[in-house]
């Protein structure tokens, strides 16, 4: 799953991201970049890794 997230400017935000994003469990992180993550997750997962991005102070959502 592509997830794109409003907010990253730098190495810094990327690191919060994906600390967050390590914290789901079932979750497999496959990438993090600034403006954007690619994980593999159920439906269950997706839910909970958009609300882990949203606690570390982003805003993630996914592109249609």
């Amino acid at each position: 799953m592509h997830i794109a997230i409003e907010g990253m400017h730098c190495d810094a935000c990327v690191r919060r991201v994906r600390m967050a994003l390590e914290k789901v469990d079932g979750l497999t992180v496959r990438d993090v970049k600034v403006g954007s993550a690619v994980v593999d997750a159920d439906a269950a997962q997706q839910a909970a890794a958009l609300e882990a991005i949203q606690k570390a102070g982003y805003q993630p959502h996914i592109p249609v």
